[in-house]
């Protein structure tokens, strides 16, 4: 192998767009090269005439492209449903994957897709970014090695607005399938809030690739938006080891009331939390001491790129795998599996606003209640749905 690894993406629209451009202009492109790129809809990737100048072809399948080309690395952007299949056919033909979170929406495709890493002998990395900075990884460590105690509980909350045309720019966004019968099971703990019910789970796991395994997950579902699952839950579960997580997400919330990832987790000697945006993460031991851990917002969300980058050819290991990733699905396929309905908040508690992003439907009082939820640890008393 040479000193560049061959890349192919897969899907160059939506997030896949934020690959694309660290490959064409990062720091560090020049360990790579972009050998293929593959989308149905190639038209919605605004550096589609770059490619093109740069002689980069484009195939309308994963098929097409190995029916021309080889890749070291393929690096899939494509849509939930399509994650496991495209997976498998990249393993199949020799390439190393780079796939986005989550790894499927079902722990059978993920299972599936082990087995077929297995067989073609290459890694498959998840790509939930916060488990590839360095600051998460060295609070891991410093986790097992007891620093902190025995674990006890953790929690996250996110909240972040997202318009009426969030839900439109595709044709599977708040769908539980596809057309096909896929399961899809998009919502905030799948898709845009995934990363922060997945690193509770990655920070409690018992090795460093490795996450905790949830059991007894139970969940208060709601939406504002016309969609099959929700824009708004607060789930509950425990660990294998009895530690308590207690994950909190909207979408349905005012500009002027969103709230950055933050988290905190409890332990038999210390209180961890991260407030959010670029501030450091503190560990305060009980007995007055403090430690400090870097921001993972401060490291790149492509460093998990550049991280399969090196391990095409050996040079690293990868922290975030799909042992690492199936306990997030097997939380999102427990919240489906409950049949826990998702409440439509009543129309008395409905605003409405006109952003830059489009129109913006939130709930009076919602953002409240569930940073209320976060302080204490206890259910949220969703507005008008759930006591």
């Amino acid at each position: 192998m040479s000193d560049r690894a061959t890349v192919v993406l897969v899907g160059i629209g939506g997030y896949g767009e934020v690959y694309l451009s660290a490959l064409m202009e990062g720091a560090e492109r020049a360990r790579s090269e972009i050998v293929g790129a593959v989308d149905p809809y190639p038209e919605k990737c605004g550096r589609l005439a770059e490619l093109d100048a740069r002689g980069v072809p484009v195939f309308s399948s994963l098929d097409d492209f190995y029916r021309r080309k080889s890749a070291d690395l393929a690096v899939i952007s494509s849509p939930i449903h399509l994650h496991a299949d495209h997976t498998c056919q990249a393993l199949a033909r020799g390439s190393h994957v780079l796939v986005e979170k989550p790894a499927a929406a079902i722990t059978a495709d993920v299972d599936r897709m082990i087995e077929a890493r297995e067989r073609a002998g290459r890694f498959v990395a998840v790509g939930f970014q916060w488990s590839f900075a360095p600051s998460i990884l060295d609070l891991k460590r410093d986790i097992l090695e007891g620093r902190f105690g025995a674990p006890l509980a953790g929690r996250s909350l996110t909240l972040w607005p997202r318009t009426e045309s969030y839900y439109r720019r595709n044709d599977w966004a708040g769908r539980r399938r596809d057309p096909a019968g896929r399961w899809i099971l998009d919502s905030p703990a799948s898709n845009a809030m995934a990363h922060h019910l997945h690193n509770m789970l990655f920070l409690f796991g018992p090795a460093m690739d490795r996450s905790a395994e949830p059991i007894g997950v139970s969940a208060r579902l709601a939406r504002v938006n016309d969609i099959e699952t929700f824009d708004t839950v607060a789930a509950q579960l425990c660990t294998e080891d009895g530690t308590k997580l207690h994950f909190l997400a909207s979408h349905t919330i005012a500009e002027t009331k969103a709230v950055e990832p933050r988290f905190t987790l409890e332990f038999e000697e210390a209180t961890v939390t991260s407030p959010g945006k670029l501030a450091p993460m503190t560990a305060r031991h009980r007995d007055g001491r403090v430690s400090e851990y870097t921001s993972p917002d401060a490291t790149s969300q492509v460093a998990k790129l550049w991280t399969c980058v090196e391990a095409t050819s050996g040079k690293v290991s990868i922290p975030c795998g799909l042992e690492t990733a199936r306990p997030h699905t097997t939380c999102v396929q427990a919240i489906e599996d409950s049949g826990a309905r998702a409440h439509d908040f009543p129309s008395e508690l409905l605003r409405s606003s006109v952003t830059t992003g489009g129109r913006l439907r939130w709930v009076k009082g919602l953002a409240g209640a569930l940073e209320r939820s976060y302080a204490t640890g206890e259910w949220p008393d969703l507005p008008g749905v759930c006591p």
